[in-house]
Order: structure tokens, then C-alpha cells, then sequence
């Protein structure tokens, strides 16, 4: 932005006369008024020097008007260009910070022609893309914002209509049990009011033939009272038979009116804990911006990954119900859209699913065998290795059944695959590489010992939890490293993140350690102080960069633990 502030004569101001300035020597960073311009156009010193008006001056941007032609350390005028510093220099400069410079320039070869360089015009090329970038940008996300919003709009209906639908659904059951309760209702009322006006019919009669047997015994004749007292004995001994009959009939059983609520119905109070779940599904972007002239020329240089900046911040634990806090878990995944999968080795031998804030939402699979370990495979499939059977099997976790019975030639415990190789160790002395593609297998010899594994870039990785060691071998089998740690204590699940850090389950001192893709330096990143008690099973997804830790829970007050497992952001 150019300055609006009017440039006063320096050699004025200096004797305390407020004169504007007309003109700025460049070379002697001063301002003069006409009057005082003019010795310094004719001095054999000066008059040769550049000069510049002081209203072209005002124009310049203020970051410009700063610029000096001496050096600020030294107050000397800078003379040379340094190429290695890319930067101008003075003379005492060379001595003081430019001794080992080799490629020293004239400034004035450098400045030589600036305006008219080929530079000029790539400058003035790149401000225009990075502007046409900017702007595209801000239509791009104006354009998100709207999109979000109307998808904001149309998830807002589907949850009113889905919520009117149930209502709806739930309004008809109901009315369908009303008018189930009227009509049996009514039925029974109408048996009950039928047998109500016999038995009041007979009352009548009975209260007639006591009125005249009253009469009998005032005015009748022996002859008629004894006539008489057989037509009423008639008449009781009928009536007292209508009433035995009508008992053992059940007739008079006490049918009272009762509703059982569908115990689906009452699930809904117990079982649902939520609407839905409101995701973000990231898909690649559509924007389309300019490349800078750096990328067009080469490749710029990655950014380096430091193991001291890694640092997991909690998300959220899986949230167990309480029939299900005897599980023991040998396994733990995260799924690409951030569910979780559970693998539980206790007694039900189960598949468990939750949802991304960590809420059970069903059980996916029963095992038979000894379960050990899970991993992701694709799609929706997990595979599971069952160690006393020699099977690996892969489950659909959106049908919730067994897909795929792998047999191998040996004990199965340890798993992981990449998409398109499965890779299974039998904790001993080999493991079995298979091809997703076609389901052949290939035997690898000579990985001994190794328990739970991981793959990365095509080499192998693996705990050696007796000698407490991790190891890195080629898919082949042919070791390529190993690492060992005094903070790596009975190393259980092990898996590595997209930049190749290896992360390992410390279970014999409560911690999750990592370790460099160089094997040079290891960090404890989580601990006993972050909550993290007997850990055995960890999983990350590189894609999100979230990372599951199974560990046990204590509750009561420490009396009694569960198993349960934390999510973390890396």
C-alpha cells in the first residue's frame, strides 16, 4: 500500500523548516525542496546520482519505501550480491558473515536491466495464477458451504421423515390394539350383560314364588299347601341346578382385561441409544487450482516426519453394555469409515461391531476353533486366524457371516494383509503369504517366533514377545532388521502408520512404544498415566490416521476390570 504521508526536505527538517519535499536521491537516501535540489544536481559529487520525484515515491508500496541501499549493520552502501545467501552486501560484510562465500557479484551487474528481465514478467505471471488460485478457492469453498448446506437440509428431512414414518407405523399398531382391546372388550361385556338378564329373570321368579309362598301359609287349604310345596320345590331345584350348571361352566371365572407390549416394542427403550450417526465422508477434491512454477520445475521435498511430534490425542472408548464386559480382546480394527471391530477370544468367540463414537451396534460373527487375531482385508471383509483348527477364515462384516474358509498347513495365530496379499504366522517357525487375487499360497520359512504382525511397503513386521524384539523381514522371508528397547517389554500387537513408524504394544510395562522407520530411536507415547492398563491389541488406519489400543477399565472404585478398547487421533 502506498503512503499517503507527504515526504518533508530533509535538509529543512534538519534546521527545523517544514518544507515539502520535490525529489529523493536514491543514492543518498535524502529528500530535497527545490532550493535545496539544486546545489545537489551540481556538485561534482552528486550530480550523477539517481534521483526520483517525491510524488513517484509516495506510489511505492510501504514495504518498498523501507528499503534502503545501506547496509543496516554497517551504514555502508551495498556494493556486492552474495549468491549463496541471495542477498546484497557491503563490504564489511564479506568479513563478517560471508568468509566462506565463494560466488561474490557486483550489485550493479545484478541490478543491470532488472525491470526488463525475463523474471519481471514470471513474477508478474505468478501473482496472476496465485490470485486466479485464491479466487477459485473461495467460489470453491462458497460452493462447498452451499453444498453442506443443502446436504444439512436433506439430512434434516430424511431424520423428520424417518421419525414421522415410525410415528405413523407406531400410530397404526396402536390403533390396531385399541380396536383389538374394543372388540374383545365388548364381546366379553356382551357375554357377561346376556347372562346378568337371565340370572335377573330368575331372581324375579324367586322373589314371586316367596311372595305367594307367604300367601300359601296365611290362606291355603292343606291340600293346596301341599300341591303348593312341591311346585316350589320344583321351581328351587331347578333354579339351584341353573346356578351349579352356570358355576362349573365358568361362567362366573374372572376374565380380566390385560395388554402385553411387543417386546420389540420395549427393546426400542433399551436397545436404542441413538437416531443415527452423522459422518463426514471425505471424497477427493474437485478443485483445480494452477501449479506454481516450483512444482512445474521439480519435486519438491516432503516433509520429514519426526517421532517427536507424534503425539495421540484421545477420541473416544467403546462403551460396553454390561452383559458384555467379560469379553478379553485379541484383536481391535479400525474399518475405513471409522467403525471399530472387536475380536473377542473368550468364551463366545465373537465378532463385535461399534460404531465411530464408540457405541455398540451388533455382533457380526460366532467362531468355533481358538479365534487369536484380525485383521482388515477390503471391502467389507476381515480376516480371522482360528490356531487349533489351521484356519483362517474371512468374514463379511456387512452379511455378518463366513465368506471364505482358508486351510493352511499350519497353526494359524498372527495376521495382517494389505489388500492384495494376506500374510499368516503360525507364532513358530513360518508364516503363509496367500494372494487375494487368485487364493494360492506361498510358504515362508524362516520367520520364527514372531506372534502378531503387520505389513508396510511389502516387507513383513513382527513382535518376538520371549526374546522382546521387533523384527523386519522381506516378504521372503530374508531378515532386513532388527530393533530392541529397554522401554519394549512382552511386545504384543505391533502396526505402523503411513509414514512408516512402527508402533508396538509394550504389555509388560503398561505402554505403547514407537519406534522409527530408521529402527535409530524409539518414544513411549502412551502410558500407565494415560490410562493404558494390560494392552494387547492395536490397529491404525493410515488413511484417517486413527488408531485403536485395547486396555482394561476399571470400575467401582478399582474392584472390578474390563476390557474396552481407546481411539486416538495420531
Amino acid at each position: 500500500m502506498a503512503s499517503s504521508v507527504k515526504p518533508l526536505c530533509t535538509i529543512c527538517h534538519d534546521d527545523g523548516i517544514s518544507n515539502s519535499a520535490v525529489t529523493l536521491c536514491t543514492e543518498c537516501e535524502v529528500f530535497f525542496c527545490g532550493d535545496c535540489e539544486k546545489p545537489h544536481s551540481k556538485s561534482r559529487l552528486s550530480k550523477n546520482h539517481k534521483t526520483m520525484s517525491a510524488e513517484d515515491y509516495k506510489k511505492l508500496p510501504t514495504f518498498m519505501q523501507e528499503i534502503s541501499s545501506q547496509c543496516r549493520d554497517h551504514k555502508e552502501k551495498f556494493e556486492l550480491y552474495c549468491s549463496s545467501h541471495a542477498c546484497p552486501c557491503c563490504v564489511q560484510c564479506i568479513t563478517d558473515k560471508h568468509k566462506m562465500c565463494q560466488e561474490m557479484k557486483p550489485l550493479s551487474d545484478i541490478l543491470q536491466h532488472v525491470k526488463s528481465s525475463a523474471s519481471v514478467q514470471l513474477f508478474e505471471k505468478d501473482l496472476k495464477d496465485v490470485k486466479e488460485n485464491l479466487d477459485t478457492a473461495v467460489k470453491y469453498l462458497n460452493t462447498r458451504i452451499s453444498t453442506i448446506n443443502t446436504q444439512k437440509t436433506k439430512a434434516i428431512e430424511e431424520i423428520r421423515y424417518m421419525r414421522k414414518s415410525i410415528s405413523d407405523y407406531l400410530d397404526k399398531l396402536e390403533q390396531d390394539i385399541l380396536d383389538d382391546l374394543e372388540s374383545k372388550h365388548s364381546k366379553l361385556k356382551s357375554n357377561m350383560a346376556t347372562l346378568l338378564q337371565q340370572m335377573e329373570q330368575r331372581a324375579s321368579q324367586v322373589d314371586q314364588m316367596q311372595n305367594q309362598f307367604t300367601k300359601m301359609m296365611q290362606y291355603a287349604t292343606e291340600l293346596q299347601m301341599y300341591i303348593g310345596l312341591r311346585e316350589i320345590e320344583k321351581t328351587t331345584s331347578e333354579t339351584a341346578k341353573y346356578i351349579e350348571d352356570l358355576e362349573s361352566g365358568d361362567n362366573f371365572g374372572e376374565k380380566n382385561l390385560e395388554v402385553n407390549i411387543s417386546s420389540a416394542l420395549q427393546s426400542i427403550l433399551k436397545d436404542v441409544k441413538s437416531f443415527g450417526d452423522i459422518n463426514f465422508n471425505t471424497t477427493s477434491s474437485s478443485l483445480q487450482i494452477k501449479a506454481g512454477r516450483k512444482d512445474q520445475a521439480q519435486h519438491l521435498a516432503p516433509k520429514v516426519a519426526r517421532i517427536e511430534q507424534i503425539k495421540p490425542s484421545l477420541l473416544t472408548r467403546l462403551t460396553l453394555p454390561q452383559d458384555m464386559k467379560s469379553i478379553k480382546i485379541g484383536a481391535c480394527i479400525i474399518l475405513p469409515d471409522g467403525k471399530c471391530i472387536i475380536l473377542d477370544i473368550n468364551r463366545k468367540k465373537q465378532l463385535l461391531l461399534f460404531s465411530n463414537d464408540g457405541i455398540f451396534i451388533r455382533k457380526v460373527v460366532t467362531l468355533t476353533g481358538y479365534p487369536c487375531d484380525a485383521c482388515f482385508v477390503r471391502n467389507n471383509t476381515v480376516a480371522v486366524t482360528l490356531y487349533n483348527t489351521n484356519q483362517t477364515v474371512l468374514v463379511d462384516t456387512e452379511k455378518n457371516k463366513i465368506i471364505q474358509t482358508i486351510p493352511l498347513p499350519h497353526h494359524c495365530y498372527g495376521v495382517a494383509s494389505d489388500g492384495s496379499t494376506l500374510v499368516i504366522s503360525d507364532s513358530e517357525r513360518r508364516c503363509t503369504a496367500v494372494n487375494l487375487n487368485d487364493m494360492s499360497h506361498t510358504i515362508i520359512e524362516g520367520i520364527g517366533g514372531v506372534g502378531h504382525i503387520s505389513l508396510f511397503q511389502g516387507n513383513i513386521y513382527g513382535n518376538k514377545h520371549v526374546e522382546q524384539k521387533v523384527c523386519c523381514y522381506k516378504i521372503t522371508g530374508e531378515l532386513l532388521s532388527t530393533f530392541q528397547h529397554q522401554d519394549i517389554v512382552i511386545p504384543r500387537g505391533i502396526t505402523l502408520d503411513k509414514n512408516g513408524f512402527v508402533y508396538i504394544v509394550s504389555r509388560g510395562n503398561n505402554s505403547i512404544v514407537v519406534v522409527s522407520p530408521d529402527g535409530k530411536a524409539s518414544q513411549t507415547i502412551l502410558s500407565e498415566s494415560d490410562g493404558i492398563e494390560r494392552p494387547w491389541a492395536i490397529d491404525i488406519n493410515r488413511e484417517t490416521g486413527l488408531m485403536i489400543v485395547s486396555s482394561e477399565l476399571s470400575e467401582n472404585g478399582g474392584d472390578t476390570y474390563y476390557e474396552t478398547a481407546c481411539i486416538y487421533k495420531i
